[in-house]
């Protein structure tokens, strides 16, 4: 299943004797290893030699080294150097500051340093709701993490986590002009993140939780939204839960279904997928199975982990036991955020017709996408290398642009909920089909009209705030919203 990709493409610089055949000889040796070239150039050449950059990409870190060695066995062929391409894309970070405004003489520094600053200061101390405004909180995002669930890496620590989080500024900042910024703590103690979290708040007008593992992320989420008058969004939960509702609610539309007669089996019951189930619970589906690694989640197992427990007594509706295989036969409707190859040909088999099959797993999916498509009439991955591809980017962009716009102090599921429908409607009818369900990472309609939803259902939620803006201390040319 696993093809070539760029995440592990590499450039190598060899030399090659100055023949005819050298360039054929060179990319062939690449193919018969199972490289895949992108771009082959000559970066010098002489009577006796010529000097070539090949860019290929390989299924693995190991694979790329045996391309390497394919080409170093070529009689009179000589490796300079092997440059691995994403490590190049991380040398020095990827994110920097840039002031936003000119500080080119001593009046723009009076300005925008001392003496002028002291006015902003004060305005602020008389009224702290100002800061929203007049400083970089107005559009800033703190990406917090303690290095414990990241990617498909597990327990990694801060230290190994930091170039995720960089990636997640950089995702806010090109798709929504958000300024985000990786907080990576040096410790898993829940109260001691807490208590992190709630120190560096006065900074940032949102908070994002990420890669922090189940079941404490629940914790942490949850007390901070109590004690922080900003939003707190955990996106493993909630962005996962966002995009796969919107995908589902399009998958619907193609195989003509309606939601309350389904049967949704969501595998997987950590942070994704708690959030998924209770997300899903407000469109009221027929019924809902949870499985997880010991099996169906039903009340008479006796869980002790409360999240288990209390989704047991809100799904289930019949009482099922047994396995993941039970609980899909006759489903309509299986959503894996777990771990690969835990779904078989067989099991999609026995699912209802038209079934949908979203394996989320990452790198490698629950079921090999072309295994399930046999059975499957809508297949869903994470991965960009097949069709439907269920990102997260689709959602948190867009979702803090718009809580941003909104100087919302909370998120609800009614902004959630808005921002899945808005995804979902980014795909218009004419372009709706079993091959596309959700609209590209890269459309840029997405995150604007994620945005507009987001900020209309805030809005909604607080008439009597948003009526009257009484009580700031800024000149009256100076109260009114930037736009970013």
């Amino acid at each position: 299943m696993p093809v070539p990709g760029p995440g592990y493409s590499i450039t190598v610089r060899v030399e090659a004797p100055p023949s005819t055949t050298a360039a054929g000889d060179l990319t062939s040796a690449i193919g018969r290893a199972g490289g895949v070239i992108t771009a082959f150039d000559v970066v010098e050449s002489h009577a006796d030699r010529i000097v070539v950059d090949i860019t290929c990409n390989a299924l693995s870190a190991d694979h790329a080294g045996e391309v390497t060695e394919t080409l170093e066995a070529l009689p009179g062929v000589r490796v300079r150097k092997v440059s691995d391409r994403t490590f190049l894309v991380h040398l020095g970070g990827k994110i920097e500051v840039n002031s936003r405004v000119a500080l080119a003489n001593r009046d723009d520094l009076s300005r925008a340093y001392t003496p002028g600053v002291a006015r902003v200061c004060t305005a602020i101390a008389e009224n702290p709701d100002d800061a929203r405004r007049l400083t970089v909180k107005r559009n800033a995002v703190a990406v917090v993490t303690d290095g414990s669930a990241v990617l498909g890496l597990g327990n990694i620590g801060p230290e190994a986590a930091l170039p995720v989080m960089e990636g997640k500024a950089a995702l806010f900042k090109k798709f929504a002009g958000v300024n985000a910024w990786p907080v990576c703590l040096d410790t898993q103690d829940t109260e001691e993140i807490i208590r992190a979290v709630e120190l560096i708040a006065p900074v940032y007008g949102g908070i994002n939780l990420e890669d922090i593992a189940a079941p404490r992320c629940f914790e942490i989420e949850a007390r901070l939204r109590e004690k922080l008058n900003i939003p707190v969004f955990h996106d493993d939960q909630h962005g996962t839960a966002i995009v796969v509702l919107g995908a589902l609610r399009n998958a619907l539309r193609v195989v003509d279904k309606d939601i309350a007669d389904c049967r949704i089996v969501v595998c997987g019951v950590g942070a994704a997928g708690s959030a998924i189930i209770r997300l899903l619970q407000n469109k009221k589906p027929a019924d809902i199975i949870a499985v997880d690694i010991n099996g169906i989640v039903h009340a008479g197992r006796g869980d002790a982990d409360e999240n288990l427990r209390n989704i047991a007594s809100t799904t289930n509706n019949e009482g099922r036991t047994g396995t993941l295989s039970d609980a899909v036969r006759e489903a309509d409707v299986f959503i894996g955020v777990s771990a690969p190859d835990l779904l078989s040909a067989d099991d999609v088999a026995s699912m209802n017709s038209d079934a949908i099959v979203f394996a989320l797993a990452n790198p490698d999916p629950e079921i090999d996408p072309l295994e399930a498509q046999q059975h499957a009439t809508i297949v869903a991955t994470g991965r960009s290398d097949y069709p439907n591809q269920i990102n997260n980017v689709l959602a948190f962009p867009g979702v803090f642009r718009g809580l941003l716009d909104a100087h919302a102090h909370q998120i609800t599921d009614d902004m959630m909920l808005a921002a899945s429908n808005a995804i979902a409607d980014v795909v218009d009818g004419e372009r709706l089909n079993a091959s596309f369900i959700v609209p590209s990472v890269f459309d840029n309609a997405v995150a604007p009209a994620v945005a507009d939803a987001v900020k209309k259902a805030a809005l909604a939620a607080k008439p009597a705030e948003t009526a009257s803006r009484g009580g700031s201390s800024m000149p009256w040319s100076m109260a009114e919203d930037l736009d970013y």
